[in-house]
C-alpha cells in the first residue's frame, strides 16, 4: 500500500473520530457549569468603561 493511500484511510477513519471526539470534548468544557462565570466576564469586557474611557497606562504608573 503507497503512502497517500494509507494516510487517507487514516484520517477518514481514526483522525475523523478524534477529531469529533476532541470537538465534543471541547463543547462540554465551554457549557460545563462552572465556566459561566469565567465567560461571562470575557464577554463583558467591551462594556467595562461604558461612563467614560479606561484610564491611560501611563498615567496609572505615575500614580503607583
Amino acid at each position: 500500500m503507497e503512502t497517500y493511500s494509507l494516510l487517507r484511510q487514516f484520517a477518514d477513519s481514526w483522525m475523523l473520530l478524534f477529531l469529533f471526539a476532541f470537538f465534543v470534548g471541547v463543547v462540554f468544557w465551554v457549557f460545563r457549569p462552572g465556566a459561566s462565570k469565567k465567560y461571562e466576564d470575557t464577554a463583558n469586557i467591551p462594556f467595562r468603561y461604558e461612563d467614560k474611557p479606561a484610564p491611560d497606562r501611563a498615567e496609572s504608573a505615575k500614580e503607583a
